[in-house]
Parts: structure tokens; sequence; C-alpha cells
């Protein structure tokens, strides 16, 4: 058998006799997307090579079976790379999809010339449409990243951004022609011509909605308004029902959600058996793409937003509106509330309750657990107290700060990566309603709310209460969630809970959540030139220019960072609008998502978790921090980096247990620097030096 060396040595020698077919690193490629092993190629090289080349001169076809794969090929580059002068191929219809919509005609596909392109496939899968011409200038060539197996029924893939000029711009530099000149014309294309959509992520889920994202241009084009306005926030602002747009869309049968014809509208008609048609859009000049979460993504050039949207597509989900909606909607995706179960009675497969996911119907929470706007509060006129497992805002008495730390230059901000996210793995949550107690027995492993007091737990004054969000001590009983009592049974002390609202059933529900997050955050930084295997010094020096190295990039991991902030705040989504009443129930109460419980469980891991890591850093550098923001710390230091103050072993490795730095969830990254003389000075004031140590403000700058 041929060494691998030697074997593409042979191939490259066969296929270099034809100069129009691709370089060698496009064909290594294809070779490897064809799944051709080296033993087959390598037995099909020694005995029929002159078969091959026969065949390539027109004059046999090979019959051997081993070569079918090779054939097919063959086939495929010389489809896709024509000799010079050769006329091309008639291109193929692709098949319709699976949900009824066409994947579409071949003359609707563009390609710039330099753009990557797809796998070669099988000759039965979907052939690439014919390229038309186009403008360079307006098709910037997009970057190459590696894309998984492209589903056959959706060949153009999860989204396209439509301009002006009729070119909807897809991911991988592929354009579309859209005839399209109103906004019906437009569903139906998407649907029937366009091949846009995107495979389930679970297998008892659905397939992603196409999604159309629509420039201003395209906006006027399509008789829509090229800007909302309004008293409200635009994001609120929506088309009114007298809309000659909104009245053509119930004039051709199709639906619009409660939520109206807003910055991101969903039209669609009910599901008649397998069939679902609904198409997602986005309308960029009316507010779609936040600057907070998409910084800088809606000035791009449609190409660009095309790219942005599609990585977050391919590593999070198709976008369904804002961050928050998108992280909220990944969830579902991920713990479908229902699977395919066969009714005993009749044989026929019926929708069933999908373990571990919260099902269909939304569920009441425990009234601690509610907010006081909430019709189980208000109804039941309770006056119990509420749950208050919120992020820290603390800022230490600045009568605490010894000599030593004042004389110290600097103040260092640390910054835990995702922090949330990093709560939410292996996180038990409740999944069933709550049943109430009288003086449980305390048990870490129970999700749910206790009542009872820990004002006795004794805690350095120079570091916050691990059970309140403003660091001070408890002074009596008050409402917790299981992570934070089990948290002061840690430190040593006994809790004997008064009540407590508790949850039978339970299970890791966001752990597939967390996995994918983490995942597309790890992966887009490592894009960014931030990967693990950097030393704390090469990480902190690459985090420092790692948003120039590619702003579209830089976008996609701000749009994740966003989703995981977002969607675990959906969880507990409060009422919206001045016609709201206290006690009536709001749109969100509708979801099997609203769960405020399972919000506080991951919030109060991740505040127990922080204070985990400063008692720590106490224990192990004699260092307090001076302030903690959420999951941002600032801490006092001899020089201006935090490899002056963070403990490392002998061996040069960081210390278990105390802040790290990396690019994973839950480890450090540098927030900013400042003087020590700027920290106090904000102390006096009464200010968190946590939140203005990167500059600017970072809660507005988060968006939260």
């Amino acid at each position: 058998m041929a060494s691998e060396e030697e074997l593409f040595a042979s191939v490259d020698a066969l296929l270099n006799e034809e100069p129009h077919l691709p370089p060698p690193a496009e064909r290594a490629r294809l070779r490897e997307a064809a799944g051709i092993t080296q033993a087959r190629l390598a037995t099909a090289l020694k005995t029929t090579t002159q078969s091959v080349k026969n065949w390539e001169n027109g004059r046999s076809e090979p019959k051997s079976p081993r070569l079918d794969a090779y054939q097919r090929l063959l086939k495929g580059w010389a489809a896709k790379y024509p000799a010079p002068g050769a006329a091309p191929a008639a291109a193929t219809a692709p098949a319709p999809s699976a949900s009824g919509a066409a994947a579409g005609p071949a003359a609707s596909a563009v390609e710039t010339a330099d753009a990557p392109q797809a796998p070669a496939v099988p000759a039965a899968g979907p052939a690439r449409p014919p390229a038309r011409p186009a403008a360079a200038s307006r098709r910037p060539a997009p970057k190459k990243e590696a894309q998984p197996a492209a589903d056959p029924r959706f060949p153009h893939g999860p989204l396209a951004v439509l301009d002006g000029d009729g070119s909807a711009y897809g991911v991988g530099g592929i354009v579309l022609d859209c005839p399209a000149t109103s906004v019906v014309e437009l569903v139906e294309w998407t649907l029937g011509e366009s091949g846009l959509g995107a495979p389930r992520l679970h297998r008892n889920g659905k397939d992603s909605d196409p999604l159309i994202v629509i420039t201003a241009a395209a906006a006027v084009k399509l008789g829509l308004p090229e800007r909302l306005e309004g008293h409200e926030q635009r994001r609120s602002l929506r088309l009114p029902e007298d809309h000659p747009v909104i009245q053509q869309v119930a004039k051709a049968k199709w639906r619009l959600t409660q939520r109206g014809f807003g910055p991101w509208a969903r039209i669609y008609r009910k599901v008649q058996g397998r069939e679902r048609q609904c198409v997602q859009l986005a309308i960029l000049s009316w507010d779609a793409l936040d600057e907070r979460s998409w910084p800088g993504v809606a000035e791009m050039e449609p190409a660009d937003i095309a790219r942005v949207l599609g990585v977050y597509a391919q590593r999070v989900i198709t976008p369904r509106g804002s961050t928050a909606v998108s992280g909220l909607e990944l969830m579902t995706a991920l713990r479908p509330p229902t699977r395919a179960v066969q009714d005993p009675q009749t044989g026929n497969w019926v929708p069933g309750h999908n373990p571990g996911s919260l099902g269909t119907e939304p569920m009441d929470p425990a009234p601690p657990e509610a907010t006081p706007e909430h019709p189980v509060v208000v109804d039941s006129g309770w006056s119990g107290g509420f749950l208050n497992e919120e992020a820290y805002q603390w800022v230490r008495d600045v009568s605490l700060l010894d000599d030593e730390e004042c004389t110290l230059p600097y103040a260092v901000g640390l910054d835990l990566n995702t922090a949330f996210l990093a709560a939410a793995a292996r996180l038990v949550v409740g999944l069933s309603a709550p049943d109430h107690f009288r003086a449980p027995t305390f048990n870490p492993k129970i999700p749910g709310s206790w009542l009872v007091d820990l004002s006795h737990v004794e805690v350095d004054p120079r570091l916050p209460s691990p059970f309140t969000p403003d660091g001070t001590r408890p002074t009596g009983p008050a409402w917790y969630q299981t992570h934070t009592v089990a948290y002061a049974q840690e430190l040593g002390y006994n809790v004997t809970p008064i009540e407590a609202y508790l949850r039978r059933e339970t299970g890791a529900y966001l752990d597939p959540w967390h996995d994918r997050l983490k995942n597309a955050y790890v992966d887009t930084l490592a894009d960014l030139g931030v990967t693990k295997d950097l030393s704390d010094a090469e990480f902190l020096a690459a985090m420092e220019h790692h948003k120039d190295a590619d702003p579209t990039m830089a976008a996609v991991l701000a749009a994740i960072k966003a989703t995981v902030k977002g969607g675990i705040g959906k969880l507990r989504e409060r009422p919206q609008g001045r016609k709201y009443k206290e006690g009536e129930r709001w749109p969100a109460l509708q979801r099997p998502t609203w769960r405020p419980d399972i919000r506080a469980a991951v919030i109060s891991k991740a505040r127990v978790n922080m204070h985990r890591k400063l008692r720590n850093m106490a224990v192990m550098t004699g260092l307090y921090p001076l302030a903690v923001l959420s999951d941002c710390v600032v801490y006092p230091s001899p020089g201006d980096s935090p490899l002056d103050f963070l403990p490392y072993a002998a061996s040069g490795k960081p210390q278990p247990g105390a802040f790290r730095l990396g690019p994973t969830p839950g480890l450090a990254k540098l927030e900013g620097v400042q003087s020590m003389l700027w920290a106090v000075d904000l102390m006096e004031q009464g200010y968190n030096p946590a939140r203005h140590i990167k500059g600017g403000d970072a809660v507005l700058d988060e968006g939260e």
C-alpha cells in the first residue's frame, strides 16, 4: 500500500494533466468531503488509472465498482471547473424540501468568483445554479470558514440579506436573484424558490424558518417605510393595522404573530399536515440589529451582514428576534417540548411530552418566585416576601481599606467570561410545579426556594455577603434559592428552613444550551486569535487586540455574549407597555419558558461561584476586592496586569480555586486598569469602580 504522501502525489500528478481542475489544496479538501478513503484511492490508482484517463477523454466509462465514488468526485470537479471554452452543463433544479418549500429554480443563485465553494456532492443531490454577472464592489469576497455539510433541502443556507436592487446575499458568498416587489411576493419567493432554511437542532424539534434581512432600500421597494417613528422605543413600534402592507398580507391569507409587523416580523400560514410555511423578516433600518448586541453590523455591506448572521446561525441559531429572544428560542430548540409517541389505542403517532423539557403549557411560579405584579401574588394577597437572587453590585466601605492597600499604585479589573453561562453548566433545575412544605429539612440536591434565616453566618467584612446582591449581611429570615442556602452549609453553618417551595421533578434543562453556546463562544474567540493553548501572558496580549483582528467575527462574539445574558433575563420578562395594569397576565406568561425560578438558580450559582473565588483569593494572596459588579471584580494591585497579583504555583501553573485567566466560560480576562487613587475617589463618592474601570458605563455598554 502506498504511503499517504505517495498516494496524494500520484492523484495530483494525474489530475494536474487537466489544468482547469482546482488547485491541490482545494482538491484535497474536496477529496476529504467526498469521503474517499486512502485505501480505495490507492487500489483504484494501481489498477485502473488508464480507465480513468480513457473516461476523461470520453472513450469509455469505468466499470469497476471501486471507482464509483472516485468517478462522482471527478464529475463534480469537471462540472464545477469546466475547461476553458467548454459549454456549461444544464443545471438540475433542486428537489423540494421536506417542509413543502421548493429549493428554488436554478437561475436564482449567483456566486463570486473567489467565494468559498461547498463540497462536491453526488449526482443525485441538487446541482449548483449558474452564475449571473455582478458588480465586484457590491460582492466583497467573504473570508472562508469551516462549513458543515449542507442540507440538500436548504442548499442556500439559513438566511439572506435583501438589498434594493433585488440581490439577496446569503452565506458563503452566494447571491440570489429576488424578483419580489412586495412583502407577499417576498414571502412566497422565500418559501418557494430561495432554498433557504436550516435543519432542526434536535431530532424532536422543528427546522428553522428562513430569515430575510431587509435593508433600508429594500424596505422602501417593498412598500415599507424606511424608518418607524413614534414616541415609544423603536423596537416596540409596529406598523398600524390599516397600513397597505398589512392589508396585502391579510388579503393573501398570510398571518402575522401577535407582536405584529415590527423590526422582527414573522409571517406564516397555519400548518397543514407536515407542511410548515413561515418566514422571519428583520428590517435593518427599524433597528432590528441592536447596536449593543450587534456592534456595527447594521452599517456593514449586505454580504458582510450575511456573513455575521450566517456564522451566528451556524454556531447558535438562526436569529428569530433580539439576541434575548434567540437565547430563549435556543433553549426550546434544544429541548423540544414534545416528541412522537404511539397512541396505544389507535396505534397512531401523536405528540407527547418530551422528558427533560418544560412541556407545552405555562406554569405559575411559587408566590416568592414571582414578581409583585404577577397574578399569583395579587390574587392571593401574598405578603411573605420574594426571592432576591440578583448579581452583585457591591463596593467595599472605604474605612476598611488599610494603608498597605492604599499605597498600591493600580486598580485592576477582572471580568469572568460569560459567568451566567458557566453557572448554567450541569445546573439541576425544577421541571414540575412547586409544592409547598413547612419546616422541611434542607437538601442541597432539591431545586426550589427556601425561607431561612442566614443572618448568623459570619463573613469577613472586606468581602461581600454571599447572600445578598448588595453584599450587606442579612438581618433576618428571607427567601433564597437552593444554591445560596447550600453555600451557607459549605461555610460550616447549620441552616433550618422555615418553609419552602420545592419541585419534585428535576433535570439539567440548560445543559445542551450551555454546551452549544460554550462551543460557539470558544470557537469564535479562536477565530479572533484567542485559543486555549496560549500562555496567560499571550492570552492577555491576544485579548488586547482581538476585536481588531476581524470586526465581523468580533460582532458575532458580542452577539453570543448578549444571547447568554438576554436568554437568562427572558426567563423572568416583566410586563411592558403603558396600558398594563397590575394583576393582569402579560404575554410572556403564556410561555412555558417564563420560569423565574430557573433564572434565580443561574444567578444564585453565579454569585456563589464569585464569592467562593473571592474567599480563595483572600486565603492565597491576602488581597481583598475593592468592588464587584455582576461578573467583574476590581482588585488593588502592585502592577498594571493581572499577572502581578493572581496566585501561581512554583511550577508556574495557576492555583485552582482562585481567578484564572483563559478563553473559556468562567475563566477571567482583563476588564480594565486605572490608578488606585481613581478607584478610591469613586468609592468615596459612592460609585462602583467595577462599573467604570473599562471606561464609560459597563452596565449601559453591555445593554443591561
